[in-house]
């Protein structure tokens, strides 16, 4: 039985260790002691989660918990833990919030100073550890003997590292041979690295297709005979949400299938609408048949995985687009194949003419690299933009000053699990803006000062930038200038941000 005090232990010594072979060791030490049924929740706690997601906890009830005496000595189980955050998780109805509460200060109560400190963060989705997800994954891949990639892809085609971890720990290598694309079961989303131009990008990749860039909802459609499922880019299932795609995929010639695609609301003209114009189509009033019907998606499909049975993610793009043109039709995004540098930049061109946010690059030789993000896609588009994470915000002053309105941008760091703070916002929000997200990081809420909200780094914002100044005033010594928000991109995760590394590269700083 292994105690939260040892994770915690280790958890700690990872987030001071800078060698990636010293944390590597470290995490592999504390997986090789777990029994069975731990080893999901050690791995969730370790990627700073808990297995059952958001609980409900709010930061009233943190803040009342975190002034409940610790214990003297460690006693607290892991597997305790995670059964009172089963239990928290359950609880709904009136009177769940006071039970939820009370559930966590029984908890608390029985956890160390630093035990409880770790739940906290936990819950709060501030615990910032240094296990970052491929230093887990290699820590697996020590302790259970197995070479990195196999783990690496299983969890890519789980979706979830811990089920791997626990196939991994328990009956070796050959287990992993379950993980892997399979109709119904979402796979992470293969992701796409920034370029300047088509120039550019083609001189990068060589023999290429150029593709619209779609500005729409990702989606990965699955099919089975007459069933059809589609999953968002985090493979939240949202089938409900478009029956025009259900309806249009169930005719295409094929029994089974995994398709990669975009969805978008189109205007009488063919221009795209507004991203937030699309996303209603999957908000609170989905199912709403008036909103259907004025608000139709259309679909554009860019890949495909799985057809009949055979998989096809280690095909290379160019035999996968063929294959998709035969099954997907009029539905297949437009694109060319090998254009010159003078043909891409006309296609680019009449893409932006049509409304949309530019092209994308891809290597036509490269097999689809799930839940990775590489240089064998390229997205182009003319505005300079940057998807970063609201960390914090402050309230706003005359007119502004019932509203959260000063936000705290901040880019993705892999190596230390952390955001790196650009600057801040109050620009482009219009009063709706304003309202909504001042309803939303209030709900993320982790603490404050006399001027701040600090809230989890969950809401990914959009933002449009003149230029990349370097600046002593921040820890990344880099600072958008003329930062203004675009839009919030609620179809994707903090994970999905723009990085640190992807910034110092557009700013030229190495």
């Amino acid at each position: 039985m292994l105690l939260l005090g040892d994770v915690v232990a280790t958890s700690g010594a990872v987030a001071e260790t800078r060698g990636r072979l010293d944390k590597i060791g470290r995490l592999a030490d504390l997986l090789s002691r777990l029994t069975p049924d731990e080893i999901e929740i050690a791995v969730a706690f370790l990627s700073g989660a808990t297995r059952q997601g958001r609980i409900g906890i709010g930061y009233a009830a943190i803040a009342a918990a975190s002034a409940t005496p610790p214990a003297a000595e460690p006693a607290l189980a892991l597997q305790d833990v995670d059964d009172a955050f089963a239990a928290i998780a359950r609880l709904s109805g009136r009177g769940s919030a006071s039970e939820r509460a009370r559930v966590l200060k029984e908890l608390v109560a029985r956890a160390t100073r630093d035990e409880q400190d770790f739940i906290r963060r936990l819950i709060a989705g501030e615990l910032r550890q240094g296990a970052l997800e491929g230093v887990l994954v290699e820590a697996v891949a020590r302790a259970a003997d197995i070479p990195a990639a196999r783990v690496r892809r299983a969890a890519m085609m789980a979706g979830d590292l811990g089920p791997v971890a626990r196939e991994a720990l328990t009956r070796g290598d050959a287990a992993l041979d379950a993980f892997s694309v399979q109709v119904m079961q979402p796979v992470q989303s293969m992701l796409a690295e920034s370029e300047r131009s088509v120039d550019a990008a083609l001189a990068a990749i060589g023999d290429a297709s150029i593709e619209y860039k779609i500005d729409g909802a990702r989606i990965q459609v699955h099919k089975a005979d007459e069933e059809v499922r589609l999953f968002s880019r985090t493979l939240r299932d949202v089938t409900h949400a478009a029956p025009e795609v259900v309806s249009l995929v169930r005719a295409m010639p094929a029994r089974s299938l995994i398709l990669d695609g975009e969805v978008i609301a189109l205007q009488p003209d063919g221009r795209p609408h507004p991203f937030q114009t699309t996303m209603t189509r999957f908000g609170r009033r989905s199912d709403n048949e008036r909103l259907r019907a004025e608000l139709p998606l259309t679909p554009f499909f860019f890949d495909v995985l799985h057809v009949d049975g055979t998989p096809l993610i280690d095909e290379p793009h160019e035999r996968r687009l063929d294959t998709l043109r035969g099954i997907a039709g009029a539905a297949t995004v437009p694109h060319v194949v090998r254009p010159t540098a003078a043909q891409a930049r006309v296609f680019a061109g009449e893409a932006l003419a049509r409304g949309h946010e530019g092209v994308m690059a891809k290597a036509l030789d490269a097999p689809y690299a799930a839940g990775r993000r590489g240089a064998a896609w390229l997205k182009i588009k003319p505005a300079r933009t940057l998807d970063l994470v609201v960390i914090g915000v402050e309230w706003g002053h005359g007119r502004r000053r019932s509203w959260l309105s000063n936000l705290h941008l901040g880019a993705r760091d892999p190596k230390t699990n952390s955001f790196v703070m650009l600057g801040k916002t109050f620009k482009g929000m219009t009063d709706e803006m304003l309202a909504w997200q001042t309803e939303k990081l209030l709900s993320l809420e982790i603490g404050r000062d006399a001027d701040t909200v600090y809230v989890r780094p969950e809401l990914v914002v959009e933002i449009a930038f003149n230029e990349i100044q370097r600046s002593p005033v921040y820890p990344g010594g880099l600072a958008l200038r003329f930062a203004r928000v675009k839009r919030y991109r609620t179809d994707k995760t903090a994970a999905d941000a723009d990085t640190i590394q992807t910034v110092r590269a557009l700013a030229g700083v190495t």
